[in-house]
C-alpha cells in the first residue's frame, strides 16, 4: 500500500474516501411495516378528513339534496338486514330483491349501526369513516418509504382528491367499503407483504360483483412479485377473483333477479336483448374506449393528481377493470367525472404514486417538486368538485322550505306506503315503505303521495313539471285528497 501524500490529512477510522452525495433523500429510519402504531398526526389527518366528509354528506342531506337513487336504495337494503331478512328496496320496485341487482352482502355490516340509529345519516357517517381511514395505510407506507413530509402531503392530496370528493358528495355507495380494502391491499403489495395484500383484497368479492376482476389483477401482481410459494398464492387469488365474478353474475344475481338474468349486461351489449355484431364489439373495445372525448378527459383527470407518475408503477394496472367497464358501457353517466364512479380509483392511483416515487429513488429536491406539483393540482381542482361547496356561503344557508318539508312529512304515519319526490324519499326511508313518485316500477296505489312541485326544471327527475302536474291530477281523479299544500309541497292521502 502507498502512503498518502504528506499534505493529505489522514482519514479517521471507518471513514471512506468515496465522495458522498448530499442531494439524495435519505431513507427514513422507521420500524418494520406493521410493527408500530401510526403516529398521532396521522390520526389527526384521518380525523380531519372524516369531519370534512361527514360535514359535506350530512349538510347535503339536510338541505334536501340527497336522492332516492342511490341513498334511499342503500338505506332500504341496510334496513332489511337490520330487520333480519335479505335486502329489498321499494325504490327499485315492490319488494325488489337487491341481491338480484348487485351482489353487495357487505352492507349487512351496517345493520348493527342501523339498530342504534335508524337513519340515512348512519350510512353517510359510515361512508365518511371508511373513506377517511383509507388514507392511513397510504400515509404509513409513504412515511416509511419517503419520510414524514411526503406522508403528510400524500395523505392530504389523496384525501382531498376529486374522485373521493365526487363519491362523498353523491349519496352513499357500497364502494365505500372497497376504498380502505384497496388502500390496505395495495400498500401491503407495494411493500412486498404479499399475504397481507391478498387477505385485504379477498373481501372485495363481497362489496360488488365487478370487484372480482380487481382482485384478480391484485393476485396476478402478487404472483409476479413472489417466489414459488407466493406465486401459487397470487395465482390462487386471481382464480378466486374470476370465479367470484362468474358465480355472482351467472348464478347468484340471476337467481334473485325478477327477470332471471343479470340486468347490467345490457350496459355492454347495448340494451336488453340487443345483438351486437363482432365489428361493433371490437369498435367498443378499442375506439370506443377513448370516444367520446369525455372518456379521455376522465383518464387525464384520474392521473393528473399524481402528475401522471402513477403510470410508472405496475400497481396502476389494478384500475384497469374499472376503467375498461366504464369505457365500454353504453351509459354515458359512467364516462365522466361526476357521481361516485371514480371513488375506488383514487386509492389505486395514489398507491401507484407512492410506489413510483419510491422506485425512482428520487432525490430530496426531486421529491419536493413532485409533492408540490401534486399539492398544486389538488388545490387547483378543489373548487371544481364537491368539497368546494364547503367554501361557498350558500352551502351553509338553510332554505326555510326544509322545515316545511319535514313538517309536512311528519303527517305521514310510520309504516305507511308512500310515493314521494326524488329528494324527499331519503327522509322517509327509515320509517315508511317509500317509493319514487312518477317512477314506472313504483308500488301502485300507495296510502300517501308527497311531491315537491318547486324543484328547478334542470334538477327534476324522473318527471318534468308538466308530467308531474298531470300525474298529480290523475291521482286526485283516482280518489286521493289533498291533506296539505304549503311552500310547494303537496301531500295527498288515499280516500278509504
Amino acid at each position: 500500500m502507498h502512503a498518502p501524500p504528506a499534505n493529505t490529512p489522514a482519514l479517521p477510522p471507518q471513514q471512506s474516501a468515496t465522495p458522498v452525495r448530499t442531494d439524495v433523500r435519505p431513507a427514513p429510519a422507521v420500524p418494520l411495516p406493521g410493527r408500530s402504531a401510526p403516529p398521532w398526526w396521522m390520526w389527526a389527518a384521518v380525523s380531519g378528513l372524516f369531519l370534512v366528509y361527514a360535514t359535506l354528506s350530512l349538510r347535503t342531506h339536510e338541505r334536501l339534496l340527497s336522492h332516492s337513487f342511490d341513498l334511499a336504495i342503500f338505506e332500504q337494503a341496510v334496513r332489511s338486514y337490520a330487520e333480519g331478512h335479505l335486502p329489498v328496496s321499494e325504490v327499485k320496485g315492490p319488494d325488489f330483491p337487491l341481491l338480484g341487482d348487485h351482489f353487495s352482502p357487505v352492507l349487512a355490516l351496517l345493520a348493527p349501526l342501523y339498530w342504534a340509529w335508524p337513519s340515512a345519516r348512519t350510512l353517510l357517517l359510515a361512508q365518511a369513516a371508511l373513506v377517511a381511514v383509507s388514507a392511513l395505510p397510504l400515509m404509513r407506507w409513504a412515511h416509511r418509504a419517503l419520510g414524514t413530509a411526503a406522508a403528510v402531503v400524500l395523505g392530504l392530496t389523496y384525501g382531498l382528491s376529486w374522485g373521493l370528493a365526487s363519491g362523498i358528495g353523491f349519496d352513499f355507495h357500497e364502494w365505500a367499503f372497497a376504498v380502505p380494502l384497496l388502500a390496505c391491499s395495495l400498500a401491503a403489495l407495494g411493500q412486498g407483504r404479499l399475504r397481507a395484500a391478498v387477505l385485504w383484497a379477498l373481501p372485495l368479492l363481497l362489496v360488488k360483483e365487478d370487484m372480482g376482476l380487481t382482485v384478480a389483477v391484485i393476485g396476478l401482481l402478487a404472483a409476479r412479485r413472489a417466489g414459488r410459494g407466493g406465486r401459487r398464492l397470487g395465482i390462487a387469488t386471481a382464480v378466486a377473483g374470476v370465479a367470484g365474478v362468474l358465480l355472482a353474475v351467472l348464478v347468484v344475481l340471476p337467481a334473485f333477479s325478477p327477470s332471471g338474468s343479470y340486468f347490467y349486461t345490457s350496459y355492454v351489449s347495448g340494451g336488453e336483448g340487443a345483438d351486437r355484431g363482432l365489428g361493433q364489439l371490437l369498435h367498443t373495445a378499442t375506439i370506443g374506449l377513448v370516444t367520446p372525448e369525455t372518456k379521455v378527459t376522465t383518464l387525464v383527470m384520474l392521473l393528473a393528481p399524481t402528475l401522471f407518475l402513477a403510470l410508472r408503477s405496475p400497481l396502476v394496472l389494478v384500475a384497469l377493470p374499472t376503467v375498461l367497464w366504464r369505457g365500454v358501457s353504453t351509459d354515458d353517466s359512467h364516462w365522466g367525472t361526476g357521481f361516485h364512479y371514480s371513488l375506488i380509483l383514487m386509492p389505486i392511483v395514489f398507491a401507484a404514486f407512492v410506489d413510483a416515487l419510491h422506485r425512482r429513488g428520487t432525490t430530496a429536491a426531486g421529491l419536493r417538486r413532485w409533492l408540490l406539483g401534486a399539492a398544486g393540482v389538488c388545490v387547483l381542482l378543489l373548487p371544481s368538485h364537491s368539497l368546494g361547496q364547503l367554501l361557498q356561503t350558500s352551502f351553509w344557508q338553510t332554505d326555510p322550505r326544509v322545515a316545511v318539508a319535514h313538517r309536512v312529512m311528519d303527517r305521514i304515519p310510520d309504516g305507511a306506503t308512500v310515493q314521494a319526490s326524488d329528494r324527499l324519499v331519503p327522509h322517509l326511508a327509515h320509517r315508511t315503505s317509500v317509493s319514487l313518485f312518477g317512477w314506472a316500477d313504483s308500488r301502485p296505489n300507495p296510502e300517501w303521495i308527497m311531491v315537491d312541485t318547486q324543484v328547478p326544471p334542470e334538477l327534476r327527475w324522473p318527471l318534468s313539471v308538466h308530467d308531474e302536474s298531470v300525474a298529480l291530477a290523475e291521482a286526485r281523479s283516482r280518489g286521493y285528497r289533498t291533506v296539505a299544500k304549503e311552500a310547494g309541497f303537496v301531500l295527498l292521502s288515499r280516500t278509504r
